[in-house]
């Protein structure tokens, strides 16, 4: 019998999350490993090339961003897209929050990820955010945000 791999909600319930806010605490960023299978992110990948998936391209270069290119999904967005966004919202709310209480921010991100988009949905902002980058060689990404709003997430 062959056995189902792990959805992304128990995967991500099994991820390390103390060692992850201590590293996006220190570094900025956390690998998450393991969170998806080769497979997984072989669809994913191949999904680049089909622009009726998305609906904007970015050249990097063109706005200093960097060098590379990206382009972010349309709704309705794939299962494994919205799989995580929902599997990882609460336990990186947690760690946006408490960066909110550091900075003095009172008003804090909701639990789940269909609470904040009807936050962001009331303020106009429906345009779907998940992105999917592709580089070549000696690409490279400049810390930056697009921003279509107020409700930001880090």
């Amino acid at each position: 019998m062959k056995t189902k791999a792990p959805t992304t909600v128990v995967r991500t319930s099994k991820l390390d999350w103390s060692s992850i806010q201590s590293d996006l605490n220190q570094y900025g960023a956390a690998r998450l490993p393991s969170l998806l299978t080769a497979k997984e992110c072989a669809s994913i990948a191949n999904c680049y090339d089909q622009d009726d998936e998305f609906r904007s391209h970015i050249m990097m270069a063109r706005h200093g961003f960097g060098r590379g290119e990206y382009k972010y999904w349309s709704y309705p967005l794939p299962d494994l897209v919205q799989d995580l966004r929902t599997a990882l919202s609460a336990p990186l709310a947690s760690v946006a929050n408490e960066w909110r209480d550091a900075l003095g921010y009172t008003d804090p991100f909701p639990d789940s990820l269909d609470q904040y988009l009807k936050r962001c949905h009331a303020a106009g902002q429906t345009r779907p955010t998940p992105l999917l980058r592709k580089y070549g060689e000696g690409d490279y990404n400049c810390l930056h945000q697009d921003l279509y709003g107020e409700n930001v997430f880090p």
